[in-house]
């Protein structure tokens, strides 16, 4: 059996717990053994990427247990590009962090290693309530690195977090209790054909588990109405931090197309059919909200989150088209707006600390340095995440709305156009206000401290992620189109994951 598919979850975890042994012997030896662990895990994610291209579903059971039995991790092309993913952005983040914010934040490095285990065990995981679990792992770390050295509006703010997480971590518990008890498993695949099969009286219950369980996914993506935590969540969490938080939202889409394109499709009563159906409208109104809220900011990190609204939303609408094309159009988009606001949250940021006392606020007026650099950054990013070409963003959402099929062309094309629209006018409107109408540093008042070159590096590689989709966008999109047809086919990921036996044991009858 190759060990391959655990090493994203086991390398981020030794990497926090030998972190935590070192930390007395200084902040450089934290950060040497996390820039080992995240070299192996981009190597051990782009194995996995490989692996996965070739069409290949792996199964890797913990304990060499069964799986209807066990513990089984499963990879596809979808749970690989989204461990990639995370790899990618988290070299990025770390780089930010290492250029000084790291020595402010108790215990970061261990917390952050922590961070990767739990997103990337939520990707891999094959089972329910292994979902549950690198939830709650991935969640406790975000609490510590949110809350650490906070104080004030940040310090609420946080813990509007943490008490939102628990109640929709309570949700998932009553959801994962209904379904053990109905089905008698929570095996991702053994579940699907056991409520194939359920008796017609269980139905009801079923449906209600289904519902809350789309309850909890919606709100960890933040989905109309349950969108309302994450503005002044990511406004208050420090920017090494927050462009990492970008990709949690996605968990929370992600555990949606995986559910319910696996476990509630063979239902006889089209159980998964009436979330689709309410997931296409509710992104579109989320879009648009969304897309409000970015023009009504008044601070440069707040209206950033509400473009993080925006990309889930648009996710949404992708997956619930269900076609392969839209989903793998989907999955392209997800990878650029990860990307592209991690990118736009470092950028703004910088920008922050160049405008003094006015900070990120925004109102014009403001002397301002490091201008010239800074604009170009954001132009870039602000061009992208508008969807205008040449740039990632422009080919994503132009493969989105060549997927839409016939009978939602009017409306998703309308919301998709005019919401692009009104982005492009809300970075407008920040761009004049921090840069065309900013007044020239007094001569008596010293120039800011300008920024580090690292954390300069590291919005540079995020911007850079997006220019490399933009270039490579013909091998991307054929991998996100395989990817759509592979998760839209789950007969191929049930036979793979109950027809692997465990190697050491005899497989019981």
């Amino acid at each position: 059996m190759s060990h391959l598919p655990v090493l994203p979850i086991l390398i981020p975890l030794l990497a926090g717990a030998l972190i935590l042994l070192v930390e007395r012997r200084g902040v450089m030896a934290q950060r040497i053994v996390a820039w080992i662990a995240m070299a192996t895990l981009l190597l051990a994610a782009a194995l996995l990427l490989v692996r996965a291209d070739q069409g290949t579903l792996l199964v890797y059971l913990l304990g060499d247990w069964p799986a209807r039995l066990g513990i089984a991790l499963m990879v596809d092309r979808v749970n690989a590009l989204m461990v990639m993913t995370t790899a990618l952005l988290a070299t990025a983040s770390l780089l930010y962090a290492c250029a000084g914010w790291d020595r402010r934040a108790l215990h970061f490095h261990a917390l952050f290693q922590l961070l990767l285990a739990g997103l990337n065990g939520a990707f891999l995981t094959g089972d329910l309530f292994n979902l549950f679990v690198f939830f709650e792992v991935l969640l406790i770390a975000s609490y510590g690195l949110m809350l650490s050295g906070g104080r004030g509006l940040r310090m609420r703010a946080g813990l509007h977090y943490v008490v939102f997480n628990i109640m929709a971590s309570t949700l998932f518990l009553i959801a994962l209790g209904l379904l053990y008890g109905l089905t008698g498993t929570l095996n991702m695949a053994e579940m699907a054909l056991r409520i194939g099969a359920a008796d017609p009286a269980d139905l009801a219950l079923i449906r209600a588990a289904s519902a809350i369980l789309v309850v909890v996914f919606c709100s960890k993506a933040a989905l109309l109405p349950l969108y309302l935590w994450l503005p002044e969540t990511y406004s208050r969490a420090p920017a090494a931090v927050v462009a990492l938080f970008t990709v949690m939202t996605k968990v929370g889409v992600y555990a949606v197309l995986r559910v319910y394109s696996l476990v509630f499709v063979f239902a006889g009563d089209a159980t998964a059919d009436w979330v689709w159906a309410w997931l296409l409208p509710a992104g579109m109104l989320t879009l648009v909200m969304a897309s409000l809220g970015a023009l009504a900011g008044r601070t440069l990190r707040g209206t950033v989150a509400y473009l993080v609204i925006a990309s889930a939303a648009t996710l949404f609408i992708a997956f619930a088209l269900r076609t392969p094309a839209a989903v793998g159009a989907g999955l392209y988009y997800l990878v650029h707006s990860t990307f592209v606001t991690a990118a736009l949250f470092l950028i703004v940021d910088l920008i922050r600390r160049q405008r003094g006392a006015i900070a990120d606020r925004l109102e014009s007026a403001a002397p301002m340095g490091s201008a010239t650099l800074l604009g170009l950054l954001l132009l870039i990013g602000a061009v992208s995440v508008a969807g205008l070409p040449p740039l990632s963003g422009f080919v994503g959402k132009l493969a989105l709305l060549g997927a839409v099929p016939a009978e939602h062309t009017w409306a998703v094309w309308s919301v998709i156009l005019v919401t692009s629209l009104m982005t492009l006018v809300a970075l407008s409107r920040v761009g004049s206000q921090v840069f065309w109408r900013a007044e020239p540093l007094p001569r008596d008042r010293p120039a800011p401290t300008p920024p580090r070159r690292l954390e300069v590096a590291a919005a540079m590689v995020l911007l850079g992620y997006g220019v490399l989709l933009t270039v490579a966008a013909a091998p991307a999109m054929r991998y996100v189109q395989s990817a759509g047809e592979q998760i839209l086919a789950p007969e191929t990921y049930i036979e793979q994951v109950r027809n692997t036996p465990p190697k050491l044991r005899k497989p019981s009858p």
